[in-house]
């Protein structure tokens, strides 16, 4: 027999429902044609990697040195190790080294291993909504109960919402900027007002609730917005983030944890992730890929195109009569379902599909009425969707 908490969570109908519509999506390509399925469920980058990367693989495969591919540090390769320090320090404003981070199994696997770090069982993720669906099982999956917490109307951080949230139950708040599904970038002075709080609030209660920084989409901003620092302004953050995005490179599944050097339980903290990461048997990141990175990890990306996209699933938006956010970075476009659907966001996304428009239901972020686009697609299936989404919505 299973277990019954994974029997009820697979049988969900949330669950898992980003990758079921890309799936679907195969399906409706070999029946209609690619070119009559306009797919926008999962944040799939359509880029190539920079030259860059391309060149420092090929250097990486022709290196046939003895034990080229044998066991590592499971911290990873110390060498790669300083590389993301410094791409830290560069983003941060102060100075990291190797021994803060760990390199991880994409970012998916890193958040993971902060929460087995951080959780005792029972206790809480703060966590503003809308927020990546699989956060809820990354939470559960080490004890942990997730708090969600609303944001303000146009999505930024409700810094009130979050301090009346916080408990002696709290381990950590979780942040993703940009975020996913709504693109909203948090403001330095949004930042720098949570870390104020929570730092109030560890002088009142003696206890620091980490702060989580989820960025893999960092580097894909707009209008020359950029996300905030956190090092500088609490001693007790964590920079999770990934390769999946910014270098087009998910299927790699590489990623990092970086611990704020300024933590007083830097040591301890960074023991217990390096555990973690062995026993949850990710055991350390992919060898081939720490080596192609420590090369090209500073490769230029031309993120023009996903910018490009933005304003032109917009004009699609505009044409149909859909209300949404309009994104600050990554390549996500949060939209709400039209009125007459009374917010039921699953019953809007399944009509979608009559039209053969795949999009991801905001219930699955803890977004009910609205769905998310991800328009990291064609330009063409962008533009040829247009009149697909008018009917759509003229239509029930």
């Amino acid at each position: 027999m299973i277990s019954k908490n994974v029997k009820a969570i697979v049988e969900s109908p949330s669950n898992g429902v980003i990758r079921k519509m890309f799936e679907e999506g195969a399906i409706l390509k070999q029946k209609y044609g690619a070119d009559k399925v306009y797919d926008f469920s999962i944040g799939n980058p359509d880029l190539d990697p920079p030259q860059k990367v391309v060149d420092a693989v090929k250097k990486v495969a022709a290196d046939t040195t003895h034990l080229r591919h044998g066991y590592m540090p499971n911290a990873g390769y110390p060498e790669t190790r300083e590389a993301m320090a410094k791409k830290t320090s560069i983003e941060q404003g102060v100075s990291v080294d190797g021994s803060c981070v760990v390199m991880e199994v994409g970012a998916g696997g890193a958040l993971n291993v902060v929460m087995k770090t951080v959780l005792n069982p029972g206790e809480e993720i703060v966590i503003p909504c809308p927020y990546f669906a699989e956060y809820n099982n990354y939470v559960h999956n080490h004890q942990g109960v997730v708090a969600a917490v609303p944001t303000t109307e146009n999505f930024g951080l409700d810094v009130d919402a979050i301090k009346n949230a916080l408990n002696e139950k709290t381990a950590a708040v979780l942040i993703n900027s940009p975020n996913n599904p709504t693109g909203r970038i948090y403001t330095d002075k949004e930042v720098s007002s949570l870390c104020k709080m929570l730092n109030e609030f560890g002088e009142k209660t003696g206890r620091y609730p980490y702060l989580i920084c989820d960025e893999p989409y960092r580097a894909i901003t707009y209008d020359g917005k950029k996300v905030a620092s956190v090092f500088d302004k609490y001693d007790y953050a964590v920079v999770v983030t990934s390769f999946a995005k910014n270098l087009s490179l998910p299927g790699e599944r590489i990623g990092y944890v970086c611990i704020n050097p300024s933590c007083p339980e830097k040591n301890d903290f960074m023991a217990a992730a390096i555990f973690c990461t062995r026993v949850l048997g990710f055991v350390n990141c992919p060898a081939f890929f720490q080596k192609v990175l420590t090369e090209s990890w500073d490769a230029e990306c031309d993120f023009s195109t996903y910018e490009k996209r933005c304003k032109e699933i917009c004009d699609v938006m505009d044409y149909a009569g859909l209300k949404y956010v309009k994104p600050e970075g990554a390549f996500y476009l949060w939209v709400k379902c039209p009125d007459s659907w009374n917010d039921d966001d699953m019953a809007f996304t399944q009509h979608l599909k009559k039209y053969n428009i795949l999009c991801a239901p905001g219930s699955g972020f803890a977004g009910k009425g609205w769905f998310r686009i991800a328009y990291c697609s064609s330009e063409s299936s962008i533009i040829n969707s247009k009149e697909a989404f008018k009917k759509a919505v003229e239509e029930k």
